[in-house]
C-alpha cells in the first residue's frame, strides 16, 4: 500500500472555513491596504476590517491560517501583518493583540 501521509490535505477540507467568513462579499480592499497607505487612513481601514472580523464565526481558523502560512498581506482573523509579525516573533501573546 502506498504511503499517503506526505500528500497534501484535501483542498475542500482545508479551506472550507472560508465559506463561512464574515468578509465574504465584502470589498477586498477593506482588508488589503494599498502599499503606500499610511497614518490615519491606514488606521481607519484596519479598524474597519477588524470590526468585520469581530463578527466572524471563523475568526480563529482565519488567524491560524494566516499565522501558519506567514501571510504577509492583509487583515486575517482580526490580525494585521504587523500583529502577526509580533505573534510570530514571540514579542507578544495572542491575547495582547487588539482586534478593535
Amino acid at each position: 500500500m502506498a504511503d499517503v501521509s506526505r500528500l497534501p490535505a484535501p483542498i475542500s477540507e482545508t479551506y472550507d472555513w472560508q465559506l463561512s467568513g464574515a468578509c465574504r462579499g465584502t470589498d477586498p480592499s477593506l482588508f488589503f491596504l494599498p502599499e503606500a497607505e499610511r497614518g490615519p487612513r491606514k488606521a481607519r481601514r484596519e479598524r474597519a476590517a477588524k470590526a468585520v472580523c469581530r463578527t466572524c464565526p471563523v475568526i480563529d481558523q482565519c488567524a491560524a491560517f494566516a499565522l501558519s502560512t506567514r501571510e504577509p498581506y492583509g487583515v486575517w482573523g482580526g490580525l494585521t501583518p504587523e500583529d502577526r509579525e509580533l505573534l510570530l516573533t514571540g514579542t507578544r501573546g495572542l491575547s495582547a493583540v487588539p482586534v478593535a
